[in-house]
């Protein structure tokens, strides 16, 4: 119960955070349907006439949701885009003597219109900006009708209508490599304020070159849709304690809707932001009218940053490496629906990886994880969402305008927030017939421009388009060494050789794909790839035929690869003083529609955690190189077999940002091995060994200074030789209550696991239980790639009886029976 009331309290005071003093979230009593209406009068028409045979049937939902919770990562079908209506039903009592009812979008996608009764009151285009709908007087004009008092028993009815249909002039691009999502996807809010209030605030906080004295100069918009009369209002500044350290006075005779200078706040020596000390500032203004008083609070920091000129980023006057990741606003079972909890344990996660930067791909994101940036320490490059596909008309242009526009000034406060970027892969053609490179320029510079106008204080950003690479501020080109082209040792090299190219450059993408759960001995074993052709992604190059050999393609995407091609670039990274960052791609697999055929069909799968952030070998790799707290990790948490012969030695790696680590095998040590990050692979921390066949149990012990940590984990060593794949096996491993968990193993004709089998496997599922699946992930789908010759999927018998089939391409099908307890 404490737990639950603590809850709620901090989402009261989140939602004060940039709200007046009335706000509350509409997440229940939602009904929602997924497809389009004759017209509104058939979202309201049940209630009126009562009619117990009204169709279309909608069902019950809460918010946030997202029209593709589920078919996203369906293998059998491509996700719907259309339409989708959601209705719910209103006790609308403003406080306030004429004051203003509205609705606060945190993002809807991606074209919403907003009804009351049948009253259209506002609509938006774009699936990832913030926006408001006053619908204070078509509240009022429904309370004065009959079907008010009668048919709706004193309540407001809302119904809106969401829709992410395909549209060549709209951003972004349905080429673009991730889903672009229906639905009322991220919070919505209704607010009472009164007559007159802040719209925003614009906080800008400076220092001196010593960094000794702050001043935050402060403007304002105010939201006055009925008067422009005087307004008194207060300006005060509180430091982490509560304390207040500076406060002002305004009075404004006539006020406007434009930005309006209201105090500028001198403080002395400010505790300045960084990423490992990430102080922030609460800054209140109050504006009081007609004796109605509205505030409204943004939190704040100082800090100053710098990308130096052919050289590394500096913060605070101190060179710091930027250590960075990409985020999609994807999550299993929820799609782009993430609540609150589900931000803040992704980004928790983040940072106790270490990442102290991100690019936020390729749209603004939720205030949520803005929030999280500021009190973490994550700096920020957030962009709008021109991806791919060239250049629209005029309408399209505006979007993008309108777009670049709100994201800046909604996300202005943020001392996280260092980058606005103007777009991403605009070098990718196929929307439209023409395209021409010159009209592209002229509307990136346009953009940088508007950029700049809005906000003097952060720098602008682009990644790949390199016939624009002059005009942003920091760029970034396309190197991918070692997954779509050439070698990942080429690295340092590729990347010192486009850093010559530019006055600012930065690293955003890089890495690659890994199934999880699969693991290989000789993970570098495959086609011969070219040295020497550079490293940059060309088109085609992410499909999975034809082209030049690559490792996207040609590899076998194991876990046991790209732990190496991180391992290599990180230790690399410590050894370019020239560099400013870099950011991998990407945190956590997300969904995309353009790729059906991975071995989890429609995932992109480069994340070092899977879609439900369940991390993978590669985390801990990061982690080593990139946190202090003592941590150590044996390779092979997800590998349950290992194979070979007993006269092979075979390679255990550790990874650990501890000094040294002894490792133990079946009791017996192996010696201590002392770190270091240039001994590739591991650090230096990498034993031969001999396993015995059958189970074997490993321990490492690693100490940091005075800390011990260790880690253990326990394999299967297989010595016998498999065949050809010949049958299916599955079995019942876990019961969790009713929650089963099988796997299907791949064996031989002699009933041996065939431990390099990556067949297709199919699950389905007859009876009273369900199947958890279209989750995303290597455990949660129904059609997969084996991993190691085996694949596993949850099932909720419901306690009843079911059957589990699972099928395989040339195999005979097997079956389960799961009786529920």
């Amino acid at each position: 119960m404490i737990k639950k009331l603590l809850t709620t309290i901090i989402c009261l005071m989140i939602l004060h955070v940039g709200y007046g003093q009335q706000a509350r979230r509409l997440n229940n009593n939602w009904e929602f349907l997924r497809q389009d209406l004759g017209g509104i009068w058939e979202s309201v028409r049940p209630v009126t006439q009562g009619n117990p045979e009204s169709v279309p049937l909608w069902k019950t939902v809460t918010l946030p949701h997202c029209f593709n919770a589920s078919d996203a990562v369906d293998p059998d079908v491509n996700y719907y885009q259309g339409p989708g209506w959601y209705r719910t039903m209103l006790d609308i009592k403003n406080p306030y003597a004429d004051g203003r009812t509205l609705l606060h979008f945190e993002g809807a996608g991606q074209k919403t219109d907003v009804y009351v009764y049948t009253t259209k009151v506002a609509s938006h285009l774009g699936g990832y900006d913030e926006w408001t709908a006053d619908i204070t007087e078509a509240v009022e004009a429904f309370k004065k009708t009959e079907a008010y008092q009668k048919q709706f028993k004193g309540k407001i009815p809302l119904s809106i209508r969401c829709d992410n249909s395909r549209n060549l002039e709209t951003i972004p691009s349905q080429l673009s490599d991730f889903n672009v999502y229906g639905g009322l996807y991220r919070y919505l809010n209704l607010i009472y304020q009164p007559a007159v209030a802040i719209d925003k605030i614009f906080a800008t906080p400076t220092l001196t070159n010593t960094f000794k004295t702050g001043w935050i100069n402060v403007k304002g918009n105010f939201y006055l849709p009925k008067q422009n009369g005087h307004v008194n209002g207060g300006v005060k500044l509180t430091d982490a304690a509560g304390k207040t350290i500076a406060s002002d006075n305004y009075s404004i005779n006539s006020v406007g809707s434009d930005k309006q200078p209201l105090s500028k706040l001198e403080i002395s020596r400010p505790h300045l932001w960084t990423t490992a000390d990430p102080y922030l500032y609460t800054l209140q203004v109050t504006a009081t009218a007609n004796g109605q008083t509205y505030t409204k609070t943004e939190k704040i920091g100082f800090r100053n940053f710098e990308f130096k000129e052919h050289g590394p980023f500096y913060l605070n006057g101190k060179r710091l490496l930027l250590r960075g990741t990409h985020r999609h606003e994807d999550h299993a079972g929820v799609a782009a629906a993430m609540t609150e909890e589900m931000m803040k344990r992704e980004m928790q996660q983040m940072k106790d990886m270490g990442v102290n930067f991100i690019r936020l791909g390729h749209y603004q994101q939720s205030r949520i994880i803005l929030n999280l940036c500021d009190s973490l320490g994550i700096l920020v490059w957030e962009e709008e969402p021109w991806c791919r596909g060239g250049l629209g008309g005029t309408a399209y242009q505006n979007q993008a305008r309108q777009m670049m526009t709100n994201m800046i000034e909604q996300h202005y406060n943020h001392p996280s927030i260092i980058l606005w970027g103007l777009g991403n892969e605009n070098d990718w053609e196929g929307d439209f017939p023409e395209f021409d490179k010159q009209k592209i320029r002229t509307f990136m510079k346009e953009q940088n421009d508007l950029s700049h106008r809005l906000d003097s204080t952060r720098l602008t950003s682009i990644r790949r388009c390199d016939f624009c690479k002059d005009i942003p501020d920091v760029y970034s080109p396309s190197i991918w060494a070692g997954w779509y082209r050439g070698k990942y040792a080429e690295y340092k090299q590729v990347s010192q050789d486009e850093f010559n190219k530019v006055d600012r450059f930065f690293h955003a993408e890089w890495g690659g794909d890994s199934h999880a759960g699969r693991h290989s001995e000789n993970p570098e074993g495959f086609l011969d790839i070219k040295s020497g052709v550079g490293a940059d992604e060309r088109l085609g190059d992410a499909s999975l035929k034809g082209g030049d050999p690559r490792v996207s393609r040609d590899g076998d995407w194991s876990e046991s690869y790209i732990v190496n091609l991180f391992d290599w670039h990180l230790k690399e990274q410590e050894t370019m003083p020239w560099l400013s960052g870099s950011a991998f791609w990407v945190f956590k697999d997300f969904s995309t529609p353009v790729r059906p055929d991975n071995p989890v069909p429609y995932m992109n799968q480069k994340g070092v955690v899977e879609r439900d952030g369940t991390p993978k070998e590669s985390y801990y790799v990061f982690q080593s190189y990139w946190t202090e707290k003592p941590m150590v990790h044996i390779y092979g948490h997800s590998w349950p077999v290992r194979w070979g012969t007993t006269t092979q030695q075979k390679t255990v790696k550790v990874y650990s940002n501890c000094d040294e680590a002894e490792l133990f095998v079946n009791g017996k040590s192996y010696g201590v091995k002392k770190r270091n990050s240039q001994d590739f692979p591991a650090a230096g921390l990498r034993w031969q060994v001999n396993l015995a066949s059958g189970n074997n149990a490993l321990k490492v012990v690693a100490k940091k200074g005075k800390v011990t940590v260790t880690d253990q984990i326990t394999q299967t060593f297989q010595t016998q030789q498999w065949g050809k794949p010949a049958k299916l096996v599955v079995e019942q491993i876990a019961d969790d209550n009713g929650v089963v968990n099988a796997q299907v193993k791949v064996l031989d004709s002699n009933n041996v696991q065939c431990l390099d089998a990556a067949n297709w496997i199919d699950f389905a599922m007859a009876g009273d239980g369900v199947m958890l699946d279209n989750m995303g992930t290597s455990g949660g789908s129904r059609k997969v790639q084996a991993y190691n010759g085996r694949a596993t999927i949850k099932l909720d018998t419901k306690k009843g009886k079911s059957i589990l089939s699972v099928k395989s391409p040339g195999l005979p099908t097997v079956f389960l029976n799961l009786a529920g307890k």
